[in-house]
């Protein structure tokens, strides 16, 4: 049996981060598109990865399978190894695993927000359905690591890289650890859950792949953390909560937020300003996981200044009025960023910068575009504040 109990949402002033005499009230702010998206869900049945397979992957009916996004046919060796085109997806790709996790990352979370909202016992029921469906059930569970992730024809069966993938089970951790107190689960079947995500900690923590991904300067470093971090959190393994702390203070700082507060590693990439907004929320992520009344991350520096405070700072006009941008524009999705980003809501709390509030409020909640849904991971602001029903 695994220790941890009931993980509630912190509020800012239980954590020392902030007022909570803010002028917005988020409940009423975000009950409007979570139950309308809730009452949609509870027509819809979970979908797991056994839905689907493709001949491409060497695992079996269990095992999460995706391949490389930017990886195509070789036009002078149709046959042969796909070779690489940066920033463009290719849409001929397997993604039948990757929409179904990023499906239950939608539909979970948002079933738990509007029970939150409500204690409507059918939105902790369905939620609790769709954990039982990926976590537990013996014919539709899938087994936690990711050997097969993110593959590349004719090169590799699966890569570090795509421990990416499962940033979305994020914010679905989080959502099970609120959903406990339902009783929508018994404590042997939350028991069964911690345990799927404490075998999914040890294979990120452990195997090839996940040091690979762990050692990672990028946004992938920093979703690594991330992940560790909230999976930490629900399994209880302060081990990995302290690893967490240090990487995000020792590395992740150091290497990657330049002294403008510019994320220099994302902007070399051919899709420079949703890099840097997706590396910049999780940075964000980090640290409310992370963050105690003694261990601010959101105001920590380096001596010369550098933190997640400056850069926020940098991307903040450039979120507000895309125009400022000084670099090169995205090959691919340029009109569609940006949209309700946490860095702000949860960044503007933390700092208190109540203008960066206020622009995440004006913000799309609810993206269309498959691509930026599955760069937009973290959508339910509830699960991460106190709210009261």
């Amino acid at each position: 049996m695994l220790a941890g109990g009931v993980f509630a949402p912190c509020s800012w002033a239980e954590r020392g981060l902030g007022s909570t005499n803010t002028p917005m009230d988020f409940t009423q702010i975000e009950r409007p598109r979570v139950l309308a998206a809730a009452r949609r869900y509870l027509r819809e049945q979970p979908i797991t990865i056994t839905a689907s397979h493709s001949p491409r992957s060497t695992g079996g009916i269990h095992d999460y399978f995706s391949e490389g996004d930017y990886w195509w046919p070789d036009p002078a060796n149709p046959g042969g190894p796909y070779i690489q085109r940066d920033g463009e997806s290719n849409p001929d790709n397997f993604n039948g695993h990757r929409r179904a996790l990023v499906r239950l990352s939608l539909q979970m979370p948002a079933l738990t927000a509007a029970w939150l909202l409500t204690r409507d016992r059918r939105f902790s029921t369905h939620a609790a359905a769709h954990l039982r469906a990926w976590f537990i059930a013996e014919p539709t569970r899938m087994n936690p690591h990711l050997e097969y992730a993110q593959a590349i024809h004719g090169r590799t069966s699966g890569r570090g890289t795509g421990i990416i993938d499962t940033v979305h089970l994020v914010e679905v951790a989080r959502a099970a650890a609120v959903l406990e107190p339902a009783g929508a689960l018994s404590p042997q079947e939350f028991q069964a859950i911690q345990l799927w995500f404490a075998d999914y900690l040890k294979w990120m923590t452990t195997s090839e792949k996940g040091q690979e991904e762990r050692d990672a300067k990028n946004n992938h470093g920093t979703c690594w953390v991330v992940q560790v971090a909230e999976f930490a959190r629900l399994t209880a393994n302060p081990q990995w909560t302290a690893d967490c702390r240090d990487r995000f203070r020792n590395l992740l700082v150091p290497n990657q937020i330049a002294g403008d507060g510019s994320l220099p590693l994302e902007l070399r990439r051919t899709k420079p300003y949703g890099y840097c907004l997706f590396n910049l929320d999780a940075l964000s992520m980090a640290c409310q996981i992370l963050s105690t009344a003694e261990v601010n991350l959101w105001k920590f520096t380096l001596p010369d200044g550098r933190g997640f405070a400056k850069a926020l700072g940098f991307m903040a006009p450039c979120i507000h009025d895309k125009s400022l941008w000084p670099y090169q524009h995205d090959v691919q999705y340029w009109d569609d960023w940006p949209v309700r980003q946490p860095s702000l809501l949860f960044g503007g709390l933390a700092l208190e910068r109540p203008e960066w509030i206020q622009l995440w409020q004006k913000l799309n909640p609810d993206p269309t575009v498959e691509e930026v849904i599955r760069n937009f991971p973290y959508r339910q602001p509830l699960l991460w504040l106190r709210v009261a029903s």
